[in-house]
């Protein structure tokens, strides 16, 4: 038997389009064929479970070789093999598909997920090989080997070759634009990241290189803790043990199994992205995610395996589809249902993780409607005494102390502890609890919680007097008189002499700050929503500072004290020095300026 013929395509140009645009990174040419040669060898293993090949399967091993002298790889199977018809019908006519034709015959028989949706994954050989040869023979009985070859043009060549066992060898000869690949370490590298975790077993250079069973193909109940963490450890060989995992299981609607580490996530979101692997029956396609998983869960580790998900003819991009939406939303609700259940079972334990966990949950609470529904029931709220509360406990906490005349729930906040203490301290001292929001999309989660939550409002402490944060109305006698007043307010608005800072005077009590400076709460708002980008086209926003000057405190009476009006102003400048020192806002030369200043008053 011998037979040349020209390839059943509708384009002369097939093969430099394959080359060029149909696969845009060419080492998956080894993911492609071991994949077709994992295909032949279930195939062959189904039949076999239905008693329609009756012989010793044996050992079905999948093999790549190297000859770096001959330039050739080579991936060989003991699969189900073809006939020289078989070879005509699958490989020269590139519209049909075997699998196409094997799913048919067996669909009423639940077949449907052992094949692969590509028909072209063999071209991709094409890439690299300035010739390929096919040999190959059918687990039919009598079956004759056949060779096929064909050197990237449309013309191929068959003959009958010897070949003992069933099964197919697919040589490539490498091209010299493709010579990358005759390195056994390269090859080592593209099998470890696309056949890893293949279900039949794969050798390169006497060693098997990949685990058939990985712990996601495996049911919760034959897992233990360690088994969690082992594997943890095999696809994130450099990072810390994870918090916790999720194992998800489904098989209706659509197929979807996988396991979902939580890492530790403190501040940098970059970080921990793109760290999740997706799968489609154990064959690596992709760590771009973000379709199938919501972008907040981006943070989370792990693999995701689903022959659901939809791939264009490459596997490398996903696309639109219904699927892809009811995947994403059940792992939405299966992390909602894992927190929720944390949190309820382990309320200690699972503050304990909060620091971890909280940007992950604010981040998904922001970003997705159906994740907050769930979430506001188990994200928490820290003071600085370190007490924790779930946001309705925290309103409740709150209530009696913090509402305003407009009957609003007010609740204090810190970004910064540190730079914050004298606001701090000030609000404590009037019975007021503060809360720490500090983490990089605090900004945003303040917004949420105020539209979400009724009659809420959030106001961070040092963005004014603490007594008209909460808007009681609370007013102490002035100890000045108005002129008196209207003096000290001009001695400050010269000391300071800046038109972004405007000056005001509070009756205040005895034991506040003489001067104190705050960004109002609007303003400081906006700033923020500049510098996460959300108001880019406004350009940069005017630093416009209150200064509040406490009618009350005795360092005002002595300012008003002193004899002649350069005195006055100096003591004025030293008190509004101070107020820009306990915020780490008075540097460079008015720092310098200050502590001479500080030393002549001293001295006098």
């Amino acid at each position: 038997m011998e037979e040349k013929g020209t390839i059943s395509i509708h384009t002369e140009n097939i093969f430099p389009i394959i080359k060029k645009f149909l696969y845009s990174d060419h080492e998956i040419f080894l993911r492609e064929l071991v994949s077709n040669a994992v295909d032949a060898t279930q195939k062959l293993k189904k039949l076999a479970s239905m008693g329609e090949f009756k012989e010793e399967l044996g050992d079905l091993k999948i093999q790549v070789k190297l000859n770096k002298d001959a330039k050739t790889i080579t991936i060989s199977d003991k699969g189900i093999g073809m006939t020289a018809e078989e070879i005509k019908k699958y490989i020269n006519q590139i519209a049909f598909s075997g699998a196409t034709e094997f799913v048919e015959k067996y669909k009423d028989k639940g077949e449907q997920q052992l094949i692969g949706f590509f028909g072209l994954g063999f071209y991709s050989a094409f890439m690299v090989s300035s010739k390929v040869e096919i040999i190959t023979k059918s687990y039919k009985e009598g079956s004759e080997a056949a060779r096929w070859e064909c050197d990237g043009s449309t013309q191929f060549e068959i003959t009958k070759t010897v070949k003992k066992e069933r099964g197919t060898d697919v040589v490539l000869h490498i091209a010299e634009d493709s010579t990358e690949f005759l390195d056994n370490y390269r090859l080592k590298s593209i099998l470890d990241k696309y056949c890893k975790f293949l279900p039949v077993e794969i050798e390169f250079d006497g060693k098997v290189i990949n685990n058939v069973a990985p712990i996601w193909t495996k049911q919760p109940s034959e897992l233990k803790e360690e088994d969690y963490q082992n594997f943890y450890k095999e696809l994130y060989p450099f990072s810390e043990p994870p918090l916790f995992h999720i194992h998800l299981n489904v098989d209706y609607p659509f197929n979807l199994t996988g396991i979902l580490y939580f890492p530790k996530v403190k501040n940098n979101f970059e970080v921990h992205k793109n760290k999740i692997q997706l799968y489609s029956k154990q064959v690596f396609i992709t760590d771009e995610v973000k379709d199938v998983v919501p972008e907040f869960l981006m943070l989370l580790h792990g693999v995701i395996d689903s022959p659901d998900i939809p791939l264009n003819v490459s596997r490398s991009f996903l696309q639109a589809d219904s699927n892809v939406k009811k995947i994403n939303n059940h792992i939405t609700k299966k992390v909602a249902d894992k927190l929720s259940e944390m949190y309820n079972n382990d309320p200690k334990g699972f503050e304990e993780k909060w620091e971890y966990i909280e940007l992950f949950v604010k981040y998904g609470m922001i970003t997705e409607d159906k994740f907050y529904d769930k979430a506001k029931d188990f994200c928490l709220l820290k003071n600085v005494k370190g007490e924790f509360y779930t946001l309705e406990k925290y309103k409740e906490h709150i209530k009696a102390n913090q509402t305003d005349k407009s009957d609003n729930v007010v609740a204090l906040y810190t970004s910064d502890t540190g730079k914050q203490d004298i606001f701090i301290q000030s609000a404590e001292n009037k019975g007021y609890d503060v809360v720490v929001l500090s983490s990089p999309i605090d900004s945003h989660f303040v917004n949420l919680l105020e539209r979400k939550l009724d009659k809420f409002n959030l106001k961070r402490v040092d963005s004014d007097s603490i007594d008209k944060l909460i808007d009681k109305d609370i007013k102490l006698e002035s100890i000045l008189t108005e002129d008196e007043k209207k003096t000290v307010k001009e001695l400050f608005e010269k000391a300071i002499n800046n038109s972004s800072y405007t000056v005001s005077l509070e009756s205040l009590s005895v034991e506040e700050l003489p001067v104190s400076i705050t960004l109002p709460e609007f303003m400081r708002r906006m700033k923020d929503m500049a510098n996460t980008g959300g108001m880019g086209m406004m350009g940069a926003l005017p630093e416009t500072y209150n200064v509040v000057v406490n009618e009350n405190h005795a360092l005002i009476k002595k300012i008003l004290s002193q004899t002649d009006e350069e005195s006055k102003i100096k003591v004025a400048k030293q008190a509004y020095d101070l107020a820009l020192l306990s915020q780490g806002m008075l540097k460079g030369s008015d720092l310098t300026s200050f502590i001479k200043r500080s030393v002549e008053l001293a001295s006098a």
